[in-house]
């Protein structure tokens, strides 16, 4: 046995331990594990723990099909529409500006590592400050299964846009222009229909997810060899394939193992460099100007004719500090703009934007109930056709929720119930598909005050059926339903058995077990089919 690498690995299984234990505490406070991990990363530095190979590859990779699942959900549509590339630059020049006078104004007070900054520099750390992080929403978005609901995609495209700026910034301040030969990969356009056609052919297993790998470090690997930065290279691949209809089963099927590497990377950011008070309150000082970028945001997407409700959610996923500003902060350090010390405090910031973001996303439909009429002062007379309140007729069954299970129920149900049917999913392109197949489909969501408020007491929804995508999306769907006092049923469909019991205090009805009930379902058809040997 090779016992150095048994060394390796005992030294590893330090910050794997620390990651989990943290990264569990977190989530019995409801936090998201990533808070835990990020936590575990200053104790691990407190005691001397530097990282290592391991870590650091994690930390890489973990970025890299970061980016590259992100662009598998990337509409083109989406970026060319002026609620995200003007709100984008208006929002990161206004930002820039506001974060420098505010950093330059805490310099002329006083403020130790403040004071010693030139205007340069506190310029510099206006515009690290603006960004928000890619890295927490989408794992937001993902876990509450919002990514392709309006405000998710409008969130999305506004980090698209800024990892754009961010790239261009890199090439400004390193002085490294990609080569004339990097024009070559203009090769992956007409490349797109042979990966597209080993995409659709690669089955559903461990063959899918190793393609998924190919592309995504293949691609990062080539763009850095062609001088272009290499996490734009695993964004971009994906973006090529992003239209083929087996992008979304490789991104789903590369989920668990890009959080695994991405663990490496909040733990790296905790093991930046030392803690100290001076540095904790100079990170406590910083914390205030997320409300001043994020309410700037909220009032640039109401202002492009957003509804209130989706211009506050896309805002809520995007209240944070970015780890782009660390890789600013390492530029500025190495250039000799900033003092190292500000490594730290820009983590520490980041880190507590994480803690203080991670509670409001779990109750941003809350937050919009609760302050409705001060949201709505904000919205406009006129709205865009896709964000507009929606209509049930007079249906009796409402499906929320038209993925695989929302459509097999629809599908059902719709044999003896079609007229007093209807469907409704956030997905544009998805509703649009269903009402090409001929299903009454709406786009909308359960969790939207602004749904029942038009609703009333006028409409005539007995039954919900909740086939929505993930535990959080249907327990913030009952708490809205239990806050306009619904009378009717509620029937929600559950993955795992502990599931079930919070669904049920929730106010469901019914729980149906997909997966139990496939198998009961399963067993029930082969019976009415004559198929019983014993029988026979």
């Amino acid at each position: 046995m090779d016992f150095q690498f048994v060394a390796i690995a005992l030294g590893d299984i330090a910050w794997i331990a620390t990651a989990f234990g943290l990264g569990f505490l977190a989530h019995l406070f409801r936090l998201p594990p990533l808070v835990g991990f990020l936590a575990a990363g200053f104790v691990l530095n407190e005691f001397g723990f530097s990282g290592g190979q391991l870590l650091q590859k994690l930390a890489d990779l973990g970025i890299t099909l970061l980016l590259f699942c992100v662009g598998l959900k990337v509409n083109l549509k989406t970026l060319l529409r002026p609620q995200v590339w003007a709100v984008t630059t208006l929002h990161t020049s206004l930002s820039t500006l506001l974060l420098f006078c505010g950093v330059l104004t805490l310099s002329l007070v006083g403020i130790p590592l403040f004071s010693a900054l030139s205007w340069q520099s506190a310029l510099l750390l206006g515009f690290a400050l603006s960004f928000s992080s890619t890295v927490f929403a989408v794992k937001v978005l993902e876990a509450k299964g919002e990514m392709k609901s309006l405000h998710g995609r409008i969130a999305i495209g506004v980090l698209v846009m800024q990892d754009i700026a961010a790239v261009i910034f890199l090439a400004l301040s390193t002085a490294q222009w990609p080569s004339v030969t990097a024009l070559l990969l203009l090769v992956l356009i007409p490349a797109r229909p042979l990966l597209g056609y080993l995409l659709e052919r690669t089955g559903h297993g461990e063959l899918l997810v190793l393609y998924g790998l190919a592309l995504a470090l293949g691609s990062a690997e080539l763009f850095e060899l062609f001088g272009v930065k290499d996490d734009l290279g695993a964004l971009v691949m994906g973006m090529v394939i992003a239209s083929y209809p087996k992008a979304a089963e490789l991104a789903k099927s590369m989920l668990n193992l890009k959080e695994l590497f991405l663990v490496g990377f909040f733990l790296s950011i905790g093991l930046t460099g030392s803690l100290s008070p001076t540095m904790v309150l100079m990170s406590l000082a910083l914390l205030p100007f997320i409300a001043l970028k994020s309410g700037l945001l909220f009032l640039l997407l109401t202002r492009f004719q957003l509804r209130a409700r989706t211009a506050l959610l896309a805002t809520i996923s995007l209240t944070n500090y970015s780890e782009f500003g660390l890789i600013v902060a390492t530029i500025g350090v190495a250039n000799g703009w900033l003092a190292a010390d500000w490594l730290v405090v820009i983590a520490i910031a980041l880190s507590l934007s994480f803690a203080i973001t991670s509670p409001l996303t779990s109750r941003d439909d809350a937050l919009y109930s609760r302050f409705h009429s001060f949201w709505m002062r904000f919205q406009q007379s006129t709205r865009l056709a896709d964000d507009q309140l929606i209509e049930t007729a007079d249906a009796a069954i409402a499906i929320f929720g038209m993925g695989r299970v929302g459509t097999g129920a629809y599908d059902s149900m719709r044999l003896t119930q079609e007229k007093n049917l209807i469907g409704v999913d956030f997905d544009a392109d998805k509703v649009a598909w269903h009402c090409q197949q001929g299903r009454n489909v709406i786009r909308g969501t359960p969790s939207d005050a602004d749904f029942w408020d038009q609703l009333g007491n006028d409409h005539c929804i007995q039954l919900v059926m909740l086939a929505l995508p993930t535990l959080s999306a249907n327990l913030d769907a009952l708490e809205r339903l239990r806050a306009m006092e619904f009378s009717g049923s509620i029937a929600a469909t559950v993955r795992y058995p502990d599931e079930e019991e919070q669904l049920l205090e929730a106010g469901a009805t019914a729980v149906f077990n997909i997966y139990r009930e496939a198998g009961e379902g399963f067993t029930n058809h082969v019976l009415e089919a004559g198929l019983n040997p014993v029988e026979q």
